[in-house]
């Protein structure tokens, strides 16, 4: 188990790399590079946009690869989907400006940002359920979670390799060619991510299953449409959350509020470390007293705290934005931690890779594609402090609750049956 699991955090670690260090650039370079003829507002929004994109690719990559994955195996997913994530990143940083060759170039950065999003939608659903259907039941939160530490890790390596690029260029260096050196690494990663990959077994829980779903999709929208929706919302605060801390701050504090780069990042980078940390912690809790009670429990946090979380991030202190930041990834964990076991065990085995991963990824549409372009257009509006941020935060917050409160609870280490049937 601790052998699969490792390997099942390396490969999203790496995906997700690929995933944050766009966003990271979208915050930073982009805008100005690709669109120099809007205005910086404009042009952040632009860039935002294209970052949206791999929010609304993500479901249909869950559901391309959700149904090889129900159909053929988890295995084969995590190797098809890590090569066309790593493949369209290190193809963003070749793409020339749009001095160089005009309209081709943002038209060139959609097309790969579309293609790295249906790489990563067919990621998280194999990645996972390879290890939920692995891992005892009793312990299977625990062991589920691994993979849910990797987006942290990514999102580390992303920023970090940003962060001494650009501690250590000049402002015209880093927007000539080093924003694109992160892109380039991500081949390198890519590579020992299917090396990691190649001896892995494949879910015992699939291979018993004797009457595979003939068209996945077409059952889980006629069994479990419900499911589907509900958990979307329910995930859509996490994603929410999660970007309005990592990607739409980042362009807030730089361009808004004068905060330098490294400064801005620095706080996101701790906050994010303390986020992963945790992880395990919570996923431990959730194997003993249920997944249901700590999704409720990060979403109330969320709800009361976005307000909070804008007010500290208007005053441009490092400390103070950074328990800004850590309150909120404190309750996007509580949440998150657990749904790398709380999903596959929501839906049928013989249609769990494409019903969890189209959950999980249609809430990244509803929380994650919208919420850097809402807040920055909201926030442009406002006064120093974005207060609009903070309610429109709260709001989905609000709702992903009323998500939660209407799911069941699946308490594996209560239940005599560990795979129970939803619809």
């Amino acid at each position: 188990m601790l052998r699969l699991a490792t390997a099942s955090l390396a490969g999203t670690a790496i995906e997700f790399y690929d995933f944050f260090v766009y966003g990271t650039a979208a915050a930073l370079v982009l805008g100005p590079l690709f669109f120099p003829t809007f205005s910086p507002v404009a042009g952040t929004l632009a860039a935002f946009g294209t970052f949206g994109v791999g929010f609304l690719a993500r479901p249909l990559g869950s559901v391309l690869f959700g149904h090889f994955g129900d159909r053929r195996g988890r295995r084969p997913v995590l190797v098809a989907s890590l090569l066309l994530t790593g493949a369209s990143t290190v193809a963003v940083g070749c793409v020339p400006s749009y001095g160089s060759i005009g309209v081709a170039a943002p038209l060139l950065l959609l097309l790969l940002r579309f293609l790295q999003g249906l790489g990563l939608g067919g990621e998280w659903g194999g990645a996972v359920l390879l290890t939920a259907e692995h891992a005892p039941a009793g312990r299977r939160g625990l062991w589920s979670s691994f993979p849910q530490i990797g987006p942290a890790v990514g999102f580390l390596l992303a920023n970090g390799v940003m962060l001494a690029l650009s501690a250590t260029l000049t402002d015209g260096q880093f927007a000539q060619w080093g924003w694109r050196v992160p892109f380039w690494v991500a081949g390198v990663l890519a590579l020992a991510g299917l090396w990691l990959r190649s001896s892995l077994a494949e879910s015992p829980r699939f291979l018993e299953i004797d009457d595979h779903a003939r068209v996945p999709l077409a059952e889980v929208v006629r069994e479990h449409w419900r499911l589907v929706l509900l958990t979307a919302g329910a995930l859509s605060a996490g994603y929410a959350i999660f970007y309005a801390v990592t990607t739409w701050s980042l362009a807030y504090g730089t361009e808004r509020l004068g905060v330098g780069r490294t400064d801005m990042l620095v706080c996101i980078m701790a906050a994010v470390v303390v986020k992963g940390s945790l992880t395990p912690l919570m996923a431990l809790l959730s194997d003993r007293y249920g997944r249901r009670t700590l999704c409720l429990l990060g979403c109330t946090a969320a709800a009361l705290w976005m307000i909070p979380m804008v007010a500290l991030l208007a005053t441009g202190e490092p400390l103070l934005m950074f328990l800004g930041f850590l309150g909120a990834l404190l309750a996007f964990v509580t949440m998150f931690a657990v749904v790398g076991a709380y999903l596959p065990e929501l839906y049928a085995p013989r249609v769990r890779c494409t019903g969890a991963a189209v959950g999980y990824n249609l809430g990244g549409v509803l929380g994650g594609a919208l919420t850097p372009i809402v807040a920055t257009a909201l926030a442009e509006h406002g006064g120093r402090v974005p207060w609009g941020v903070g309610v429109y935060l709260t709001g989905i917050a609000l709702c992903s609750l009323g998500c939660f409160a209407l799911l069941p609870e699946t308490r594996p280490a209560r239940v005599a049956v560990p795979e129970p049937a939803a619809g």
